[in-house]
């Protein structure tokens, strides 16, 4: 994942930061509860594709 690219990347939903989940290929919204997947090497920003995070896992 481009390190400029995750600098200017935010929530569609709250406009809030991202954070970069290497392992996962994921890039998630902690106030939003969101992960959204990075597929190929582009971050798929869609809510409707977001994966919604259970209260038991840890950001």
């Amino acid at each position: 994942m481009d390190s400029k690219l995750l600098d200017i990347l935010v929530c569609p939903l709250c406009k809030g930061p991202l954070v970069y989940k290497k392992e996962a290929q994921e890039l998630v919204c902690k106030p939003d509860r969101l992960a959204f997947l990075i597929r190929d090497g582009i971050p798929v920003m869609l809510e409707e594709e977001a994966r919604k995070l259970p209260p038991e896992e840890e950001i």
